[in-house]
């Protein structure tokens, strides 16, 4: 059994394939990739894919909000994967906030480099300060 940290990493796999096959307009069953990903059925991975792509225009409104000089568009598909399932996990999930925001500053520091993981925990710690604890 894998625990919430490896599970989130399958998550933003999920998320980059799907943001692939939007990009180069290909069909694709969610639920396929989630399989391909996945050995057994699990349900928070199974929520928060869903839930980042039902809500994902929501997302980005509240990432470009906070995101200075950029847009969640222009990031990288892994980086836009996890900004996404953080922003999720905290407006849409009750997971605590500051594993929200742990969790995707360890994955930033797995995936992308140092200006990245700033930019993903300024834009965190906005949302927070000021969606979530007002």
């Amino acid at each position: 059994m894998k625990n919430r940290s490896e599970l989130r990493e399958i998550i933003i796999t999920v998320l980059y394939q799907i943001y692939i096959y939007n990009n180069i307009k290909e069909e694709y069953v969610i639920n396929d990739i989630i399989k391909e990903n996945l050995e057994t059925k699990n349900e928070f991975v199974e929520t928060c894919v869903h839930g980042v792509i039902e809500k994902q225009k929501a997302i980005e409104k509240l990432a470009n909000k906070y995101l200075k000089n950029w847009d969640i568009n222009r990031l990288s598909k892994v980086d836009k994967a996890i900004i996404s399932l953080a922003i999720f996990e905290l407006m849409y999930t009750d997971t605590p906030n500051i594993v929200c925001i742990n969790e995707a500053i360890n994955l930033a520091k797995k995936y992308s480099d140092d200006d990245v993981v700033k930019m993903i925990n300024a834009t965190l710690d906005g949302i927070y300060k000021n969606e979530i604890n007002e």
